[in-house]
């Protein structure tokens, strides 16, 4: 007989619906004028809604802030990806180095995940929860091994363990063992120290790799 599948916490649902709701409400100026300026500076949508996978494998949409100019091929991005999981080399995103897709506000959004702001909604929704593993695309999943599988069992989150733990210094691998970890050790204290963490990891994160963007450009 299979095991239930565990509810979701009810104190994590009414942590996400107060500060999703409070934070849609102070952020609204500061989002309305992003998506103002992406209007601006790059003719089409400034909201892009992405297909990603959630809980239990449940696909759901995603909102972000678009930085990529209409019609961008996802090819580079789907082949880079494939060759992350099959090295299980350090994941370094593949915007560090110049990408001709992303024009040049897009990359200030990315740089500072300003431009996942917008899935404070999904948050609210109850697609996404603020904290928990990073939804991933559908053909990112379809190569997943079977013990990868279980990221899925939670709520995918708009910041989580693996971005406070190195993030980008971290394998595929690593990336998946710290989300099962965050599943196994979920707690009102372990969400508060993760939340308190993001903002300097971010800007550690973003440090480091505007660096490795000049070494690539000086070689």
């Amino acid at each position: 007989m299979n095991n239930p599948r565990p509810s979701f916490p009810v104190w994590k649902r009414i942590a996400d619906i107060v500060l999703s709701s409070a934070a849609l409400i102070v952020l609204s100026p500061l989002l309305l004028l992003i998506a103002a300026v992406i209007k601006i500076v790059s003719s089409g949508p400034a909201f892009l809604l992405q297909e990603r996978v959630g809980r239990y494998g449940k696909t759901f949409g995603l909102w972000k802030f678009r930085t990529m100019h209409v019609g961008a091929d996802a090819a580079p991005h789907r082949d880079y990806l494939e060759v992350l999981i099959t090295r299980d080399i350090p994941m370094i995103k593949l915007d560090t180095v110049d990408d001709l897709r992303v024009f040049p506000f897009g990359k200030f959004l990315r740089r500072t995940c300003i431009d996942e702001l917008p899935q404070l909604l999904n948050v609210l929704r109850g697609e996404m929860s603020l904290v928990g593993p990073r939804p991933c695309l559908p053909y990112e999943a379809a190569q997943y091994d079977t013990w990868q599988m279980q990221r899925f069992e939670a709520m995918p989150g708009l910041t989580g363990l693996w971005q406070v733990s190195g993030k980008n210094k971290t394998t595929f691998s690593q990336m998946i063992q710290l989300d099962i970890a965050y599943l196994e050790h979920v707690s009102p204290l372990v969400d508060l120290k993760i939340l308190l963490k993001t903002i300097p990891a971010i800007v550690a994160d973003q440090a480091a790799d505007l660096a490795k963007a000049d070494n690539v450009r000086v070689v």
